[in-house]
């Protein structure tokens, strides 16, 4: 069987890596697609030119299955038919052999709308001009969650403070772009490509072509942070049709500007919070509200909104809470799979809100933070006792050391006013949820994989997850090696190729270690117990949720998940006062991701996911036209970090063995980009003496908080009782500083 180069990934590192742009079919042809200029309207009239010999039009009346691409629910047509519901949905796919000639008939190919107001913000889309965008009210999914009593806590608040915060869109800039290549072998239409989830793209084809009789496999991937998560199907969806009309490869891929513009994104959310304070300084209630851009269609927006509903109070013990969120509709690209999955833009916005919060009341915000903090005690947003032991407050001792925090935070509060550039220090706690939501693991998924020994004594791992980067095909071979106290180098991992591997579930949702490693931990040591030297052997495990995860999917009451991993990051900043810009001068981590299977391959992920957060909180600016489309196309419209803004990243691990994860391991990858953002704000707040409520914080938005008029971004009322014991408010807006 063909299988992933093991020793480790050194195809990749020395180029020799062939990726779907470098691989040669016999008869190729291209793709590209004829894609909407209409953001929302309805299909009149279409004009196709003569096509040259050789060259093909496909589109939803070529569809022999269903027009749809099934990514959780039925509601994204492969192919748009009677309406277009944003600036670059495919309408159709041109195929032929030379791409300047493909590129010209595009141009020929014209489609008259009946145009509708389109909806590009989430106050656009409540307005409901020209009627909904999807069922009667544009809301695609909404969800609430009560703990405790809301009524009672905010009775014994003697301070309610208000905020809305929020985060805008961020694009994956994966070093490869999309793309898919498809052909016809053995009755069978087979998709290779980059892609994080095989049986994902497997399962769209079997859709849109009525029938089984498919096949997708994974390349080489040139990274994907959840971004090849579900726009693969986009791409696979009508390649498919082609091919099975055609029984000829073809292939797709995107340009980047193409990508750009085109593929998810993040979602951008905006949280209002309403937070009651007791006599003491303690938060007794805390009221969420809080909005979810969708895009055009659901795609990933209800597990995004899940994920943010569940933990909305991130790593704090809040005794009364009640949190509703809605994911929206829109004209815009659909957002959907980003790395962290809603959690970096909860992150951001609980840390930011709990800084102002703590500043407000004159206290020092670590200090405020810590002392809310979950314990192993206590009781979950969601009615959940923890499970195994909480080591926050180790963390909060380890980072603080790390970096020197509190003797920093005290030096750059009196630094001196009219000083040119100014220093501040910031940081951030966070935790995230391992594996799908609930109990999705169980009555979705339920993942298998299958060991194979051949007689020579070389064990094949058979999963379907992907290497994109991250290093799994270096720690899945680690964890069996180890169980069966093997040479690595007589374990090997097969190819993820659907024609092969058991599905064990997505590439997603930091799973593949702590859910899909522990099944081949368990699996290799069963081996171990019957291995027969020069025999073949197959052995096969499959999940089971453990006892003490316990989920209701209708009253959101339960383990929101498996496991929860946690992290402390914290940033400091030099600030220009005359031009705005930051310079991060240091950069400090520590996180509990149970233990580690390999700490050196860990330590990239650090870096990564560190690096792309920072991007996120400081430089990482997606805007959209009055058009619908966004204004940064290249990637010299949009900035991301390079290796000259990021100081090395000091970081470490604090061990806490998870008991059912491989070798006490848990999830971690998406866990990195969770808190780089809210820390360098917070940096940046403590530099200029000044308060950010949304992100990215770039040299713009500091000038315009230095030299603009002082703006609020947080309403205190204060409840006093006066002398006959009645209350009274005081209501106003306050700059923080």
């Amino acid at each position: 069987m063909d299988t992933v180069n093991t020793r480790f990934k050194l195809a990749e590192a020395t180029g020799e890596a062939k990726y779907i742009a470098d691989r040669h079919y016999e008869g190729l042809l291209e793709g590209r697609f004829f894609r909407s200029s209409c953001s929302r309207g309805v299909i009149k009239a279409v004009y196709v030119p003569e096509l040259p010999e050789g060259y093909h039009l496909f589109g939803a009346k070529d569809v022999p299955g269903h027009n749809v691409l099934p990514i959780v629910e039925i509601d994204w047509p492969a192919f748009a038919d009677k309406e277009v519901r944003y600036v670059g949905q495919v309408i159709f796919l041109l195929v032929g052999p030379v791409p300047d000639v493909i590129e010209q008939l595009l141009q020929q190919i014209k489609v008259e709308y009946s145009p509708l107001t389109p909806a590009y913000t989430i106050e656009q889309s409540k307005a409901l001009i020209d009627g909904a965008i999807h069922s009667t009210d544009n809301v695609f999914d909404s969800h609430a969650l009560t703990k405790g009593d809301i009524d009672e806590g905010f009775a014994q608040a003697v301070t309610i403070i208000e905020e809305t915060c929020s985060t805008g869109y961020q694009e994956h800039i994966y070093l490869e772009t999309q793309g898919v290549v498809g052909y016809p072998q053995d009755g069978k239409v087979v998709i290779e490509g980059s892609m994080q989830c095989p049986w994902y793209v497997h399962h769209c084809m079997a859709v849109v072509l009525g029938h089984d009789h498919v096949r997708a496999i994974q390349c080489p991937t040139g990274g994907g942070f959840g971004g090849k998560e579900d726009y693969p199907d986009v791409l696979a969806g009508p390649l498919a049709v082609a091919v099975e009309k055609l029984q000829q490869p073809i292939r797709i891929v995107l340009e980047r500007s193409e990508d750009i513009a085109f593929t998810s994104k993040r979602h951008p959310v905006a949280f209002h919070y309403r937070t009651g304070i007791d006599k003491h300084g303690n938060i007794v209630a805390m009221d969420v509200t809080f909005d979810v851009n969708s895009g055009a269609y659901l795609s990933l927006s209800g597990i995004v909104l899940q994920r943010s509903i569940t933990t909305v109070t991130n790593v704090y013990d809040i005794p009364n809470v009640r949190v509703e969120g809605h994911a929206w509709a829109t004209n815009t690209v659909p957002t959907g799979a980003f790395r962290g999955f809603g959690s970096p833009q909860t992150c951001f916005c609980i840390e930011t809100h709990l800084n102002h919060v703590a500043k407000q009341l004159g206290q020092d915000p670590a200090a405020f933070k810590q002392r809310h903090f979950l314990q192993s005690d206590s009781t979950t947003l969601t009615g959940a006792k923890i499970f195994g032991d909480l080591v926050l407050d180790q963390m909060m001792a380890r980072i603080t050391d790390l970096s020197d925090y509190s003797q920093k935070t005290r030096s750059y509060l009196d630094q001196a006013p009219n000083t040119a550039t100014r220093k501040g220090i910031g940081m951030a706690i966070f935790q995230h949820g391992c594996g799908f939501a609930g109990d999705l693991e169980d009555t979705l998924v339920r993942a298998k994989v299958r060991l194979v020994k051949e007689p020579d004594g070389n064990v094949y791992i058979l999963a379907s997850n992907t290497d994109i980067g991250q290093g799994l095909s270096l720690t899945f071979c680690k964890i069996v090696a180890d169980s069966l106290c093997k040479p690595l180098e007589s374990v090997h991992l097969a190819t993820p190729d659907t024609g092969v591997v058991p599905d064990s579930g997505p590439t997603v949702a930091s799973r593949s270690i702590v859910i899909v490693g522990y099944l081949l931990e368990k699996a290799a040591e069963k081996l171990k117990s019957c291995w027969v030297e020069g025999e073949h052997q197959e052995l096969e495990e499959v999940y089971r949720k453990p006892d003490y995860h316990v989920w209701d999917q209708n009253t959101y009451q339960g383990n929101a998940y498996q496991v929860t991993s946690y992290g402390v990051n914290v940033v400091e900043v030099d600030v220009d006062m005359a031009t705005g810009e930051t310079q991060i001068t240091g950069a400090w981590a520590v996180y509990d991701i149970g233990r580690a299977i390999d700490a050196q391959v860990f330590k990239g992920q650090i870096d990564g996911g560190l690096v792309q957060a920072l991007g996120y909180g400081s430089c990482e600016k997606m805007e959209l036209t009055s058009d619908g489309v966004f204004a940064q196309k290249t990637m010299a419209d949009y900035v991301i970090p390079t290796a000259l803004d990021v100081p090395s990243i000091e970081s470490d691990l604090v061990d806490n063995p998870y008991p059912y994860g491989p070798n006490g391991a848990k999830g971690g990858g998406e866990l990195t980009h969770n808190g780089g953002a809210a820390a360098f704000a917070a940096a940046v707040e403590l530099a200029i003496g000044k308060p950010f409520s949304s992100i990215p914080v770039t040299p713009e938005k500091v000038c315009e908080a230095l030299y603009a008029e002082n703006k609020a971004v947080v309403k205190v009322v204060v409840i006093k009782a006066n002398e006959q014991g009645s209350q009274h408010e005081y209501q106003g807006e306050q700059d923080e500083n």
